[in-house]
């Protein structure tokens, strides 16, 4: 068998994980054992760590091995808050004019993914699988091969592929391109996203779009498939609904929303949507309050600065506007919330608001969904931007994050449905994220990368087997 390996910019610490990404493979690494490698700066300390050999140290205290590549702060910071979120961030979420390109970023950026290709490749063993994660690492496999790795290696998009109209933005595009055809699949989570990728590749002369459904570009042939993130729903559900969280006073409506604090997120169209229904629909003043999370997240980057300035002014105009002695619209918290509490939140909330501009899935989209009291469920208010679209769109209410009074009117429609639709809409996105959960999703992708791996492993036998040895027609 196999063991996983797998490569991520951070790996779980402590007994409370963060972020969806680590939360999400923390449970299949739980279940299947294996090795994590993520990375470190060096003026940070880990507990507990110890030395294991040069640039790393191993973290214990977890159900599988935990390798951390340590790296100068200062080049972490230029690969990090640089390259990977000041370029490729604003690039896969469309904001162009966000784009902060310069020498350096992306010097560090090579340099980091070559240091820690040098710390896996010494980890690993001939039969083992690599399973590397989102553009902190695209050339994470170029650099393992350049060290003469070649085990099967798959790479993980949790973001959404930059179109072909913005690819170009980014100087040096050509060996983007290149650094993802050395991996041997490429998982992105929606058909939209392969469908961009595609179209991103048919720009260049040296690609060829194979018989098979594989790409070949230059010299290196891979796959380009859509494998939709899940969450642990049952184990969602089940921290939902014991739960002490209340939102209060629980007489009134409640509509919520949790993220991170990011551009990408919409919002900003979100509390002015919440302004213009209080304004159109009367009778809801002081009925329905509004409580958006956004964690705070890349707060050296002026961009975020920007918008927690944005939200601040927003949610203060619409609280001076609508607010009474006994009635504040809006609750905003800009910091993060424990995820027992979050989901007993989710679980009270008669609407969940999840309206990305752009997202590669959304996770938070299913929370809601596999939190709700499935005999008195809540009604998602979904983004046609975001990824969970694809699986959840034809049952969820959609809104277009672009369109103020559109958005406005959708949540109205939320809060006034009958409990006989909510009902009917809520077992349809249950069932899909019960049965497309976070397992689904990474024994999906690890079958298509072993068959790949086998697949290999065949025609590199087949090719030194002598001419008379082999089955022909």
């Amino acid at each position: 068998m196999s063991r996983l390996v797998v490569v991520s910019n951070r790996m779980p610490l402590g007994s409370n994980p963060s972020g969806g990404l680590v939360v999400a493979l923390q449970d299949a690494m739980e279940k299947g054992g294996g090795l994590w490698i993520g990375v470190q700066p060096d003026a940070d300390v880990l507990e507990g760590a110890e030395p294991a050999g040069e640039n790393a140290v191993s973290v214990p205290g977890a159900n599988f091995d935990r390798v951390a590549a340590v790296v100068p702060a200062s080049a972490y910071d230029d690969y990090y808050l640089g390259y990977a979120n000041s370029v490729l961030w604003p690039l896969c979420h469309g904001r162009m004019e966000l784009i902060e390109q310069r020498p350096h970023y992306r010097a560090a950026y090579e340099a980091i993914n070559s240091r820690l290709a040098k710390v896996v490749a010494r980890f690993l063993r001939p039969d083992d699988i690599l399973w590397v994660h989102d553009y902190h690492h695209l050339p994470l496999a170029a650099a393992l091969r350049a060290e003469g790795v070649q085990n099967a290696i798959g790479f993980f998009l949790h973001i959404p592929f930059p179109t072909a109209a913005n690819i170009h933005a980014v100087t040096g595009v050509e060996d983007v391109m290149s650094w993802i055809s050395q991996y041997d699949l490429v998982g992105l989570q929606t058909q939209r996203d392969v469908s961009s990728a595609m179209d991103v590749f048919r720009q260049f002369p040296d690609s060829q779009f194979l018989m098979d459904g594989s790409l070949r570009f230059r010299n290196r042939t891979f796959e380009i498939k859509s494998f939709p993130i899940g969450i642990d729903a049952a184990a969602f559900r089940d921290i939902a609904a014991r739960s002490r969280a209340r939102l209060a006073p629980r007489a009134r409506r409640w509509i919520i929303g949790a993220e991170r604090l990011d551009y990408s997120k919409g919002l900003p169209h979100r509390l002015r949507a919440f302004g213009k229904l209080l304004e159109t629909e009367i009778d809801l003043q002081g009925a329905v309050s509004f409580l958006q999370i956004a964690s705070p997240t890349r707060e050296d980057v002026q961009a975020y600065r920007e918008i927690r300035e944005e939200l601040e002014q927003l949610s203060g105009a619409v609280n001076g506007r609508f607010s009474d002695i006994n009635y504040t619209p809006i609750q905003y918290l800009n910091r993060g919330v424990p995820r027992d509490r979050l989901a007993g939140l989710f679980r009270q909330a008669d609407v969940g608001l999840v309206t990305p501009l752009a997202d590669g899935m959304n996770l938070v989209a299913k929370e809601y969904v596999a939190a709700q009291d499935a005999e008195d469920p809540g009604v998602l208010v979904l983004s046609g931007f975001a990824g969970a679209h694809e699986q959840l769109g034809q049952h969820a209410l959609i809104a277009n994050p672009y369109d103020i009074e559109q958005m406005a009117r959708t949540i109205a429609a939320a809060l006034l449905m009958p409990l006989e639709e909510r009902i009917e809409r809520h077992q349809a996105m249950l069932r899909i994220v019960m049965e497309q959960d976070v397992a689904w999703w990474s024994e999906s992708f690890l079958n298509a990368l072993e068959a790949k791996r086998l697949g290999s492993e065949f025609l590199s036998i087949l090719k030194r087997l002598p001419d008379h040895d082999r089955v022909s027609d």
